[in-house]
């Protein structure tokens, strides 16, 4: 039998969420002993990420009712003065769960094509063709594995920035240099190989070869299965803007150090029944296409009057109080002005108000160029990662951590109304000061007064992309606004396989609205827009694609509460310092969890500092002067080499470090080194797991 936990602490949490996980990180960075438990056998609860079979067990573990703790095991541990107020045993939080497939149930071994095949498949085409050497797709793309440990930092790193200059998320691998070939110069050169080949061969008069493009490997559902540990399917589909809130933690805090992020490539809109790419920096306004000169000159008016529309009241003081669709209707805007600002730049409703679409304008412009030419950042190998970086950095600290452990009752003093300890599914009492729990937790006693609204959530694995590109590695979001009156708004992200969510050849398509009804009666309309869900058309031409919508390849609805609106004096009969955390919302950002974990942690410890910065493993002690250099910068996960901007020093916090790493440039360079031998970084005494994912669940890590 396992040991059992020590009996107490000053903040227990149940629930491993991401609102739970950056309270828990705040309280053990100041010293609190914290003990974070979760019932379920993985991390981040319903703001999880899952490979696919994990997405399947997860589903049938939904299926499964919901039931309270039984009054076993804890009554000889009550005195004449508490009671306990017992906590649900499963979480209710997901409903209307729907799967589909679309794809074969059959073994696909007999399907695959190799890849000498496809590269050598050729046709006789007709006469004038070129000959066009054929290149596998993907081939030569670096593969990146999980988050790296906390003693270095991963390329793809948030800093703080000083200069908005965004450099370019690359996701092709640089040519390698003459004499230094690798593994991603393997496809030019077949590619050549073939090329010569071919031109060498007889051939009848009149005729060149055309080479087609390689053939599909078709995928079944068995593919996908076997592929499975590829996905990394979120359960709550966000982004992260660049100068957002959970933006500004992760820097502050240095949890960033644990996790690798991708710019969002592009911004899309659904009009006028096509996909179309959204202008929004000032270089996209003026190389757009689809823009007009004078059109090109109104946008850039209207956007910089809202990076500064406080200072110019006189514009929209007579419309504050109305809608922001009726204010972009008086800056005489073109309809598709009008669309592209309303739909995927403020991204408001048509309900929204004027001071609502100036604001949430003002905040996409101000993202703009931090770290890419889109606002939007996204971490590699899912949402899901975020809670667990700050469980890391929780444990890093001191906290202790359960996985698959229950907790049964909370015990409350019966005249301070105050809960004095916790009681797990052991029989174990644990006293502490303060409980932070997950929604999910209590009893329906306790939320009989509660309203919560809905989201309706929609996962697709599909076979290419929703509006075609030079690259298929393009991380994208599109807005598709109601087709009828009385529909939700729909906000579709698209990841391709270069964020480590999917597998190579398919795409992970989420979709999120406002509930108004079931999921897949929300969201369906929107998938039969943009997607087609019979795989039996196949339109292939020499040379040629036809253009055709993505297919689904397999499908999954449904709909997840969403309790952000609800405040702490909702719940009924909870003791006072028992306080519930919320799950996730319809936004696309996290700035309301964020700000709501703040605010329980100040309630808890007024006058402490939110989350202080930690200090980074290779900067705590040295042996001698100086250290490693270290990469501290945000470049692109797929690049091998990035570049000098991105690494260079940039903190203006660690100036002493910066001192310290130019005296040792500068002695190395006279050929000084007055170092001993034995220089070099200490390990932290409570060093990081090597992965927050290492399940221990009747022990503390």
């Amino acid at each position: 039998m396992a040991d059992l936990l020590p009996t107490e602490f000053d903040v227990v949490i149940l629930g491993t969420g991401l609102q739970e996980s950056i309270i828990a990180a705040a309280c053990s960075r100041i010293g609190q002993r914290v003990l974070h438990i979760d019932r379920k056998t993985y991390y981040a609860g319903d703001w999880a990420s899952f490979t696919f079979s994990g997405l399947l067990s997860w589903i049938e573990e939904c299926k499964q009712e919901s039931s309270s703790g039984e009054e076993t095991g804890w009554q000889d541990q009550l005195q004449e003065s508490e009671e306990v107020l017992l906590l649900c045993s499963r979480n209710k939080s997901v409903q209307n769960i729907e799967v589909l497939s679309y794809v074969s149930q059959d073994s696909d071994d007999d399907l695959e094509v190799g890849a000498l095949e496809m590269k050598q498949a050729a046709a006789i085409c007709k006469e004038g063709e070129e000959t066009v050497p054929v290149v596998n797709e993907g081939e030569g793309c670096d593969i990146h594995h999980g988050p790296s440990d906390g003693d270095s930092k991963p390329t793809g790193q948030l800093e703080n920035r000083a200069s908005d200059t965004p450099p370019y998320d690359e996701t092709v691998p640089a040519v390698p240099e003459e004499g230094n070939l690798d593994s991603t110069s393997s496809s030019a050169l077949e590619s050549d190989t073939v090329k010569e080949t071919v031109q060498g061969s007889d051939l009848p008069p009149m005729q060149e070869v055309c080479i087609q493009e390689p053939k599909k490997v078709k995928i079944t559902y068995s593919k996908i299965v076997k592929e499975g540990r590829r996905f990394n399917i979120d359960l709550v589909s966000k982004f992260l803007f660049s100068r957002g809130s959970l933006v500004d933690l992760l820097i502050k805090s240095n949890v960033s150090r644990y996790a690798e992020f991708k710019n969002v490539t592009r911004i899309l809109t659904y009009q006028n029944g096509q996909v179309e790419q959204v202008p929004c920096s000032r270089a996209d306004v003026f190389a757009s296409k689809q823009l007009s000169v004078v059109e090109k000159r109104m946008l850039m008016k209207f956007l910089t009057f809202c990076m500064d529309y406080e200072q110019h009241p006189e514009e929209y003081l007579d419309f504050k109080d109305g809608k922001f669709s009726e204010f972009l209707k008086t800056k005489k805007l073109t309809a598709s002005l009008h669309h592209f600002i309303q739909h995927s730049i403020a991204m408001v409703s048509d309900a929204a108000s004027t001071i609502e679409g100036l604001k949430a304008t003002q905040h996409f412009l101000n993202c703009l160029g931090r770290y890419g030419n889109t606002p939007f950042l996204f971490p590699l190998y899912g949402l899901g990662e975020i809670p667990q970086c700050f469980c890391r950095m929780c444990a890093v600290f001191g906290g202790t951590y359960c996985l698959r452990h229950s907790v049964e009752c909370l015990v409350v003093d019966k005249e301070s109304k105050r809960c004095k300890a916790v009681i797990d599914g052991r029989g174990q009492r644990i006293s502490c000061e303060n409980v932070i729990v997950e929604e999910g937790y209590l009893p329906q006693e306790c939320c009989k007064h509660v309203q919560y609204q809905q989201i309706s959530r929609a996962v697709l694995i599909t076979d290419r992309s929703v509006l075609k590109a030079e690259t298929d590695q393009q991380i994208s979001i599109l807005t598709v606004p109601p087709f009828e009156p009385g529909q939700p708004t729909v906000r579709v992200i698209e990841l391709c396989s270069s964020t480590m969510t999917c597998m190579p050849g398919t795409y992970l398509v989420h979709l999120t609205c406002v509930s108004r009804r079931s999921a897949r009666e929300d969201l369906a309309p929107v998938v039969s827009k943009l997607f087609v869900q019979d795989l039996k058309q196949e339109n292939v031409t020499c040379g040629e694609e036809e253009e055709e919508k993505p297919h689904v390849l397999w499908a999954l609805y449904f709909n997840m509460r969403d309790s952000s609106s609800v405040v702490k004096r909702a719940y009924a009969d909870l003791p006072v310092n028992v306080y519930p955390c919320s799950g996730p919302d319809s936004a696309l950002d996290c700035d309301h969890t964020v700000s709501e974990a703040k605010s329980i942690f100040e309630q808890l410890f007024p006058g402490e500092e939110f989350c202080p910065p930690a200090p980074n493993p290779e900067d705590i002690i040295y042996d001698g002067e100086g250290g490693p250099p270290r990469d501290a910068g945000f470049g692109s996960p797929a690049t091998a080499e990035p570049s000098e901007e991105i690494n260079a020093e940039i903190s203006a916090g660690d100036q002493s470090t910066k001192e310290a790493e130019t005296e040792c440039s500068t002695k190395a360079s006279q050929g000084e080194d007055d170092t001993p031998e034995s220089s070099s970084p200490k390990q932290e005494e409570n060093d990081p797991p090597d992965s927050v994912n290492d399940e221990q669940p009747e022990d503390s890590q």
